[in-house]
């Protein structure tokens, strides 16, 4: 019995098939575990009409996972960063979130995320290099 495979490497992969394998890959994960209850969450904040911050991640599991936050380069250090966390946990905890896990490789992201209540869990020294990755997790009620 023959087969016709063909293998495609690296451009060769459209982007919808990387789409296609990432949609797999989560899918055959949340069937090996009960109740998921995986929801987008997002915060943006505009300021005449243009976007200067924001964040997005998901709720899922009683837990805030935040994959992106993001302040305009001329709008850091004000705080905006901590504000559009604070509001991505405000909504994470309206859902019954009971902790939150974000990660960052910046050394000054992860000095303010403990200074907003988060613990490192974890961190890769020179991730990429000349950076470590840091795993963070604030916990407003611990998990039974």
């Amino acid at each position: 019995m023959s087969t016709d495979r063909l293998w495609r490497r690296d451009e060769e992969v459209p982007a919808a098939v990387l789409e296609a394998i990432e949609q797999a890959v989560v899918l055959h994960g949340r069937q090996q575990t009960q109740g998921s209850d995986a929801r987008d969450i997002a915060v943006a904040l505009y300021e005449n009409g243009e976007l200067i911050a924001g964040g997005w991640g998901r709720t899922e599991f009683q837990r805030l996972y935040v994959s992106y936050l993001w302040v305009r380069e001329d709008q850091r250090g004000q705080g905006l960063g901590g504000d559009c966390l604070r509001q991505l946990e405000a909504q994470a905890l309206r859902r019954g979130c009971v902790d939150a896990l974000i990660e960052t490789l910046l050394d000054e992201v992860s000095d303010l995320l403990e200074h907003l209540g988060y613990v490192c869990m974890a961190h890769v020294h020179d991730y990429v290099p000349g950076f470590t990755r840091h795993i963070m997790l604030k916990v407003w009620t611990p998990r039974g």
